[in-house]
Protein backbone atom coordinates (compact mmCIF):
# COMPACT_ATOMS: atom_id res chain seq x y z
CA UNK A 1 0.00 0.00 0.00
CA UNK A 2 0.94 3.63 -0.63
CA UNK A 3 2.12 5.47 3.12
CA UNK A 4 3.73 8.71 2.96
CA UNK A 5 5.16 10.59 6.08
CA UNK A 6 4.97 13.92 6.33
CA UNK A 7 5.01 17.05 8.84
CA UNK A 8 4.78 20.59 8.63
CA UNK A 9 5.24 23.36 11.40
CA UNK A 10 1.72 24.46 12.99
CA UNK A 11 0.85 27.89 13.48
CA UNK A 12 -2.10 26.91 15.24
CA UNK A 13 0.24 24.59 17.92
CA UNK A 14 3.59 26.14 17.51
CA UNK A 15 5.03 22.95 17.24
CA UNK A 16 5.90 20.52 14.14
CA UNK A 17 3.08 18.34 13.51
CA UNK A 18 3.78 15.53 11.90
CA UNK A 19 0.87 13.07 9.62
CA UNK A 20 0.88 9.54 8.08
CA UNK A 21 -1.32 9.19 5.26
CA UNK A 22 -2.34 5.37 3.58
CA UNK A 23 -3.43 5.25 0.21
CA UNK A 24 -3.93 6.44 -3.07
CA UNK A 25 -8.00 7.26 -3.37
CA UNK A 26 -11.12 6.77 -2.25
CA UNK A 27 -12.54 8.80 0.69
CA UNK A 28 -10.57 10.37 3.64
CA UNK A 29 -10.70 8.24 6.88
CA UNK A 30 -9.46 10.58 10.01
CA UNK A 31 -8.18 8.55 12.44
CA UNK A 32 -7.35 10.09 16.26
CA UNK A 33 -5.21 8.83 18.59
CA UNK A 34 -5.99 7.25 21.72
CA UNK A 35 -5.54 8.92 24.87
CA UNK A 36 -1.38 10.80 24.72
CA UNK A 37 -0.75 8.36 21.79
CA UNK A 38 0.61 9.59 18.52
CA UNK A 39 0.22 9.59 14.05
CA UNK A 40 1.51 6.31 14.09
CA UNK A 41 0.04 4.59 16.66
CA UNK A 42 -2.62 2.67 14.53
CA UNK A 43 0.16 1.48 12.27
CA UNK A 44 2.10 -0.01 15.37
CA UNK A 45 -0.89 -1.60 16.83
CA UNK A 46 -2.34 -3.13 13.28
CA UNK A 47 -5.31 -1.38 12.90
CA UNK A 48 -3.64 0.00 9.51
CA UNK A 49 -2.82 -3.90 8.39
CA UNK A 50 -6.74 -4.70 9.11
CA UNK A 51 -7.58 -1.75 6.55
CA UNK A 52 -5.69 -3.15 4.23
CA UNK A 53 -8.56 -4.84 1.27
CA UNK A 54 -9.93 -1.21 1.47
CA UNK A 55 -7.06 1.06 1.19
CA UNK A 56 -5.54 -1.11 -1.32
CA UNK A 57 -8.81 -1.23 -3.60
CA UNK A 58 -8.75 2.51 -3.44
CA UNK A 59 -11.74 2.66 -1.30
CA UNK A 60 -10.32 4.50 1.25
CA UNK A 61 -7.34 7.05 1.95
CA UNK A 62 -6.32 6.87 5.64
CA UNK A 63 -5.20 10.05 7.28
CA UNK A 64 -3.55 9.73 10.44
CA UNK A 65 -2.69 12.62 13.22
CA UNK A 66 -0.71 13.56 15.66
CA UNK A 67 -3.47 14.09 19.29
CA UNK A 68 -1.89 16.32 21.60
CA UNK A 69 -3.72 15.22 25.34
CA UNK A 70 -0.43 15.02 26.75
CA UNK A 71 -0.05 18.64 25.93
CA UNK A 72 -3.60 19.82 27.42
CA UNK A 73 -6.32 17.17 29.01
CA UNK A 74 -3.70 14.24 29.97
CA UNK A 75 -0.98 16.72 31.61
CA UNK A 76 -1.23 16.38 35.24
CA UNK A 77 1.29 19.64 35.70
CA UNK A 78 -0.65 21.76 33.73
CA UNK A 79 -3.40 24.45 35.04
CA UNK A 80 -6.74 23.00 33.55
CA UNK A 81 -7.21 26.10 31.64
CA UNK A 82 -3.80 26.34 30.06
CA UNK A 83 -5.43 22.57 29.18
CA UNK A 84 -8.27 24.21 27.81
CA UNK A 85 -6.16 26.73 25.32
CA UNK A 86 -4.19 23.88 24.27
CA UNK A 87 -7.03 21.81 23.47
CA UNK A 88 -8.70 24.53 21.70
CA UNK A 89 -5.61 25.10 19.81
CA UNK A 90 -5.25 21.45 18.52
CA UNK A 91 -9.24 21.63 17.26
CA UNK A 92 -8.02 24.96 15.27
CA UNK A 93 -4.77 22.80 14.08
CA UNK A 94 -7.48 19.70 12.47
CA UNK A 95 -10.16 22.06 11.08
CA UNK A 96 -7.57 24.83 9.51
CA UNK A 97 -4.58 22.56 8.86
CA UNK A 98 -5.39 19.09 8.59
CA UNK A 99 -8.53 19.59 6.85
CA UNK A 100 -7.10 22.04 3.88
CA UNK A 101 -3.95 18.87 4.30
CA UNK A 102 -6.77 15.92 3.01
CA UNK A 103 -8.11 18.49 0.63
CA UNK A 104 -4.80 19.27 -1.16
CA UNK A 105 -4.00 15.51 -1.37
CA UNK A 106 -7.10 14.25 -2.28
CA UNK A 107 -9.94 16.44 -3.75
CA UNK A 108 -12.32 19.41 -2.51
CA UNK A 109 -15.63 17.19 -2.71
CA UNK A 110 -13.82 14.20 -1.09
CA UNK A 111 -16.12 12.92 2.64
CA UNK A 112 -13.67 13.50 5.26
CA UNK A 113 -14.54 10.93 8.17
CA UNK A 114 -13.30 11.26 11.56
CA UNK A 115 -12.56 8.13 13.72
CA UNK A 116 -10.90 7.31 16.81
CA UNK A 117 -10.87 4.95 19.46
CA UNK A 118 -11.29 5.82 23.61
CA UNK A 119 -9.79 8.96 23.95
CA UNK A 120 -10.11 9.81 20.47
CA UNK A 121 -13.25 8.70 20.38
CA UNK A 122 -14.52 11.89 22.15
CA UNK A 123 -12.24 13.71 20.05
CA UNK A 124 -13.68 12.43 17.08
CA UNK A 125 -17.26 12.89 17.52
CA UNK A 126 -16.75 16.30 18.89
CA UNK A 127 -14.47 17.60 15.60
CA UNK A 128 -17.75 16.36 13.79
CA UNK A 129 -20.40 17.83 15.63
CA UNK A 130 -18.44 21.48 16.18
CA UNK A 131 -17.83 21.07 12.05
CA UNK A 132 -20.47 19.23 10.34
CA UNK A 133 -19.72 21.87 7.18
CA UNK A 134 -16.42 20.48 6.99
CA UNK A 135 -15.96 16.93 8.24
CA UNK A 136 -19.53 14.39 6.32
CA UNK A 137 -19.82 11.89 9.84
CA UNK A 138 -17.61 10.25 12.64
CA UNK A 139 -17.30 6.38 13.46
CA UNK A 140 -16.42 6.55 17.47
CA UNK A 141 -15.59 3.47 18.98
CA UNK A 142 -15.32 2.49 22.62
CA UNK A 143 -15.74 6.26 23.80
CA UNK A 144 -17.24 8.55 26.35
CA UNK A 145 -18.57 11.94 25.19
CA UNK A 146 -18.24 14.10 28.24
CA UNK A 147 -15.38 15.46 28.57
CA UNK A 148 -15.14 16.77 32.41
CA UNK A 149 -14.31 12.55 32.77
CA UNK A 150 -11.19 14.42 31.65
CA UNK A 151 -10.81 17.33 33.31
CA UNK A 152 -10.89 16.03 36.97
CA UNK A 153 -13.56 18.90 37.96
CA UNK A 154 -12.46 21.86 36.20
CA UNK A 155 -15.58 23.00 33.73
CA UNK A 156 -15.51 26.32 31.70
CA UNK A 157 -17.00 27.08 28.44
CA UNK A 158 -14.06 25.72 26.72
CA UNK A 159 -14.38 22.26 28.68
CA UNK A 160 -18.63 23.20 27.78
CA UNK A 161 -18.13 23.20 24.23
CA UNK A 162 -15.69 20.40 23.36
CA UNK A 163 -17.88 18.32 25.44
CA UNK A 164 -20.94 16.54 23.17
CA UNK A 165 -23.07 15.55 26.14
CA UNK A 166 -23.14 19.11 27.49
CA UNK A 167 -23.65 20.95 24.84
CA UNK A 168 -25.53 18.92 22.11
CA UNK A 169 -28.58 19.03 24.24
CA UNK A 170 -28.36 22.62 24.04
CA UNK A 171 -27.82 23.38 20.10
CA UNK A 172 -30.21 25.41 18.56
CA UNK A 173 -28.76 26.75 15.83
CA UNK A 174 -30.39 24.98 12.95
CA UNK A 175 -28.25 25.17 9.90
CA UNK A 176 -25.69 23.25 12.41
CA UNK A 177 -28.43 20.74 13.07
CA UNK A 178 -29.27 20.32 9.26
CA UNK A 179 -25.56 19.81 8.17
CA UNK A 180 -25.22 17.16 11.27
CA UNK A 181 -28.72 15.79 10.37
CA UNK A 182 -27.61 15.26 6.67
CA UNK A 183 -24.89 12.61 7.84
CA UNK A 184 -25.19 9.45 6.91
CA UNK A 185 -22.44 7.91 9.17
CA UNK A 186 -22.41 8.87 12.71
CA UNK A 187 -21.62 5.32 14.11
CA UNK A 188 -21.13 5.11 17.99
CA UNK A 189 -20.02 1.48 18.70
CA UNK A 190 -18.54 -0.32 22.20
CA UNK A 191 -17.83 -3.49 23.61
CA UNK A 192 -19.60 -4.21 26.95
CA UNK A 193 -16.40 -5.92 28.01
CA UNK A 194 -13.45 -4.79 30.52
CA UNK A 195 -13.11 -0.84 30.45
CA UNK A 196 -15.91 -0.60 28.07
CA UNK A 197 -18.82 1.49 29.03
CA UNK A 198 -22.06 1.00 27.19
CA UNK A 199 -23.91 2.83 29.23
CA UNK A 200 -22.08 5.87 28.25
CA UNK A 201 -22.53 4.97 24.83
CA UNK A 202 -26.73 4.46 25.48
CA UNK A 203 -26.62 8.24 27.25
CA UNK A 204 -24.82 9.59 24.22
CA UNK A 205 -27.50 8.01 21.98
CA UNK A 206 -30.12 9.10 23.81
CA UNK A 207 -29.07 12.63 23.17
CA UNK A 208 -28.36 12.25 19.57
CA UNK A 209 -32.12 10.71 19.67
CA UNK A 210 -33.46 13.67 21.45
CA UNK A 211 -32.17 16.13 18.91
CA UNK A 212 -33.31 14.42 15.75
CA UNK A 213 -30.29 13.23 14.71
CA UNK A 214 -29.91 9.34 12.60
CA UNK A 215 -26.99 7.70 14.13
CA UNK A 216 -26.38 4.04 14.64
CA UNK A 217 -25.46 2.75 18.04
CA UNK A 218 -24.05 -1.01 18.41
CA UNK A 219 -23.03 -2.50 21.60
CA UNK A 220 -21.02 -5.39 21.14
CA UNK A 221 -20.81 -8.30 23.79
CA UNK A 222 -19.09 -8.80 26.84
CA UNK A 223 -16.27 -10.52 25.07
CA UNK A 224 -15.12 -7.25 23.04
CA UNK A 225 -13.30 -5.42 25.74
CA UNK A 226 -11.34 -1.81 25.69
CA UNK A 227 -8.52 -2.91 23.39
CA UNK A 228 -7.15 -3.18 20.23
CA UNK A 229 -8.18 -6.54 18.97
CA UNK A 230 -11.80 -4.99 19.46
CA UNK A 231 -11.15 -2.18 17.41
CA UNK A 232 -9.10 -4.07 14.90
CA UNK A 233 -12.39 -6.28 14.63
CA UNK A 234 -14.71 -2.94 15.05
CA UNK A 235 -13.14 -0.72 12.69
CA UNK A 236 -13.22 -3.17 8.80
CA UNK A 237 -16.62 -4.48 10.30
CA UNK A 238 -18.13 -1.10 9.80
CA UNK A 239 -16.12 0.09 6.35
CA UNK A 240 -17.33 -3.50 4.68
CA UNK A 241 -20.89 -3.39 5.95
CA UNK A 242 -21.97 0.23 6.23
CA UNK A 243 -19.45 2.64 3.90
CA UNK A 244 -19.04 0.56 1.00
Amino acid sequence: MERQLTSWYSPSLNKEMPIASYGHYGFALLLIPTAAADYLEYERFQLIDSLAPFIEAGRIKVFSIDSINNESWMNNNMHPRDKAVRHQQWNSYVYNEVVPFIRNNTSNDTLIYTCGASFGALHSANLFFKRPDIINGCLAMSGVYDLSEYTKGYFDDDVYFNSPMHYLPNLTDDTILQQIRASHHIHIVTGSGAYEDPDANRKFGGVLYNKGIWYELDIWGTEWKHDWPTWRAMLPHYLGAKFM
